[in-house]
């Protein structure tokens, strides 16, 4: 349980917000404008949801300049503020700390180097040679492979796989059942048969990287999958051998990348959406969702989109079937155009 009260006065000072009524307002939670109590600290980005700010019993609610004035409570002002909600959210996470220590049923190799105040939890595994930097936290049921390396302060969630020498900077927060390093997609047909091609790198991911829940990262074939600093996986996404992934990206559940891809810095991919092999996309990319991407973008800060949105079965029926005549209405007007430039040359 989260017992911790703030009041507005010192939510303000700590994050430099302006304050807009009662100071000494205490809230000890967090809620949506629609189902926040009194105690309890919400906010408001999307104009979508701003129908909900003149009825909401928030204790108060972080907001523009420009809607303060439509607000019934307390009014903590911020130029972005989920921004700063995602700043504020934090203070009032209910989850306890990992106790520091090694659980009795772990497994830790006498080659492993283990830090300072690092809490490794029940039936983890810690492989041979493993160095497992200060503040990490390692959950239960994970296993680390032999020659992993983990900066200061790695948070390895539950039931997580790290295969051999994978490397995690420092800040790396890892979501269950996520499996980095495994080998990646690699055989060669012999004919009459299928043969392994060998897996013989690593993974190397940067410094404040976030890898979502049953989430999978391929060990390179050759050299090292890599992601900069900064890079953000949702739940279910496959990153393939080799891919490289640019600082500050961030991927949306579902979507894959196929391997020796590269991804620029800054770019944004959407949920579902996939990145083909061997190719590349320029710094500040954005894919959205359902889109695939099958040739390199060399020009920084395009926006990428090939869904098509749901329609009603027959109106998509009737579609699909005009698609189909395609080719043959083509034919007729390049037949049409060609006689009238025909018939134009003869008068």
């Amino acid at each position: 349980m989260n017992n911790r009260q703030y009041s507005l006065s010192d939510l303000s000072a700590r994050f430099s917000l302006e304050l807009r009524g009662d100071s000494e307002h205490r809230v000890d939670g967090v809620g949506t404008l629609a189902q926040a109590g009194p105690s309890q600290l919400s906010f408001l980005a999307n104009p979508s949801y701003r129908s909900q700010l003149p009825l909401t019993r928030a204790g108060a609610v972080i907001l523009k300049a420009a809607d303060a004035g439509g607000c019934p409570t307390n009014c903590l002002v911020a130029d972005d503020p989920y921004l700063a909600y995602a700043r504020l959210a934090g203070m009032f996470d209910p989850r306890p700390a990992a106790a520091v220590g090694i659980h009795l049923t772990a497994a830790v190799a006498g080659s492993a180097q283990i830090g300072r105040d690092v809490a490794i939890g029940a039936q983890a595994v810690i492989g041979e040679d493993c160095i497992i930097g200060d503040g990490c936290v390692i959950g239960a049921g994970s296993v680390l492979e032999a020659g992993c390396r983990l900066g200061e302060n790695c948070h390895v969630h539950t039931r997580v796989s790290l295969g051999y020498g994978t490397r995690l900077g420092r800040r790396v927060i890892v979501h269950p059942g996520a499996v980095i390093g495994a080998d990646g997609f690699g055989v060669a047909f012999a004919g009459d048969h299928w043969e392994k091609v060998p897996q013989v790198g690593a993974v190397v991911i940067g410094d404040d990287c976030e890898i979502g829940a049953n989430s999978c990262i391929d060990r390179g074939a050759i050299g090292d999958t890599v992601l900069e600093e900064d890079v953000r996986i949702d739940n279910l996404c496959q990153i393939g051998h080799n891919v490289f992934i640019g600082a500050h990206t961030a991927i949306a559940g579902n979507a894959g990348i196929a391997g020796s891809a590269r991804i620029g810095r800054f770019c944004l991919i959407g949920g579902g959406a996939g990145v083909a092999g061997h190719i590349e996309l320029a710094d500040r990319t954005t894919v959205a969702a359902a889109s695939n991407v099958m040739r390199s973008i060399i020009d920084p800060g395009q926006t990428l989109s090939a869904q098509f949105r749901a329609l009603p079965i027959r109106d998509w029926q009737r579609a699909l079937a005009r698609l189909h005549k395609l080719e043959a209405l083509s034919r007729r007007v390049r037949q049409l155009e060609k006689s009238q430039q025909n018939g134009t040359d003869n008068e």
